[in-house]
């Protein structure tokens, strides 16, 4: 485990107030391009990192939804058509039938009757063209309503994905802004001279708590245990935005797709993730357990014992190793 702590720094450690990210966008702008003094750069950092990764956060619970809608959307519309195909071939042995009815119909049925080459015949479809209309014309009463119903569906059911669509959009704009932001602070920081950038990045790696008394372990379980194993696997890809693998994550979709490979299905959000399981004291914490961490649960990694997680910790920086005390744990989720 040694040779991890040379990766690469995390810049998750300071803990500051997470803004609201539906004002956030507000409250960056408040924030001139170059504003930050140089010795707040860490701090700047610090939370535009936290806004970013709320951001991303809130963007996937949005686009999850929407993906989830669409196809409702879609098997919605594929039960429409099943069932206007169905009208379709009603409507034209209906058709078929009535045609038969008026030809015959033209004629007194008793007339009709009189000139029948076999009476018993007549009377035996008569009644039959009879019984079938009443029962077909049911069913295509039956079937127009439920069409009915199902085309209320759909329009409401597109009404509420356009408006995830429109949320979902809006959560990427205010993303960009934060990325914006973002690479404005990380310009200053690597302006700074470098003993004083070194400093920063020492300082994000350092420990918040006693690890002493942490257990190694294994993990409990197999499934655990593949989770653990695939987690290590995507050691060194990309943290990308809203993704969860298997080229690049972030850090809520490194914990689905790794437990995912372990035939598990989790939560997207680190939000969700925190109530995935069973929670522990991270005195217990074991292998496979999902770290959540802040208060607002907006960043997640997996603890692998020895005191560290891997995690996908921001742009820029690739999936790795680092102490599980990088910053405020806010609890520990057992799957």
């Amino acid at each position: 485990m040694g040779s991890h702590h040379r990766l690469a720094p995390s810049g998750f450690n300071r803990g500051i107030t997470v803004l609201c990210v539906l004002s956030a966008a507000a409250a960056l702008g408040a924030v001139p391009a170059g504003a930050a003094p140089r010795d707040d750069a860490s701090a700047e950092v610090d939370r535009l990192y936290q806004e970013a990764e709320k951001a991303t956060e809130v963007y996937n619970k949005a686009n999850e939804q929407t993906l989830r809608l669409r196809e409702q959307v879609r098997a919605a519309q594929d039960h429409i058509a099943r069932q206007q195909q169905h009208i379709n071939a009603m409507r034209e042995e209906l058709g078929a039938l009535a045609g038969a009815q008026y030809r015959s119909g033209g004629l007194d049925p008793t007339v009709a009757l009189l000139f029948s080459a076999d009476p018993d015949d007549y009377l035996a479809k008569a009644s039959t063209l009879d019984r079938i209309g009443i029962r077909q014309a049911d069913q295509l009463r039956a079937l127009q309503s439920a069409m009915r119903e199902l085309g209320q569906e759909r329009t409401a059911t597109a009404g509420k994905l356009a408006r995830l669509e429109h949320s979902r959009k809006a959560v990427a704009a205010h993303k960009r802004t934060v990325e914006g932001k973002l690479a404005k602070a990380r310009a200053l920081l690597n302006s700074l001279p470098d003993g004083r950038r070194v400093a920063y990045e020492r300082a994000s790696r350092g420990s918040r708590a006693d690890l002493s008394g942490l257990p190694d372990g294994t993990p409990l379980d197999a499934r655990a245990a593949a989770a653990v194993d695939a987690a290590r696997s995507a050691l060194g890809r990309p943290y990308v935005w809203g993704a969860n693998g298997p080229s690049g994550f972030d850090c809520s979709g490194l914990m689905q797709w790794s437990y995912a490979k372990a035939g598990i299905a989790i939560p997207r959000t680190s939000q969700e993730q925190r109530y995935a399981g069973r929670q522990v004291p991270l005195s217990q914490a074991r292998p496979g357990d999902l770290v959540v961490y802040r208060s607002d649960a907006g960043h997640v990694g997996m603890y692998m014992g020895h005191g560290q997680v891997i995690h996908a910790p921001y742009p820029g920086a690739p999936v790795r190793y680092d102490p599980v005390g990088m910053m405020p744990v806010s609890s520990v989720t057992r799957v």
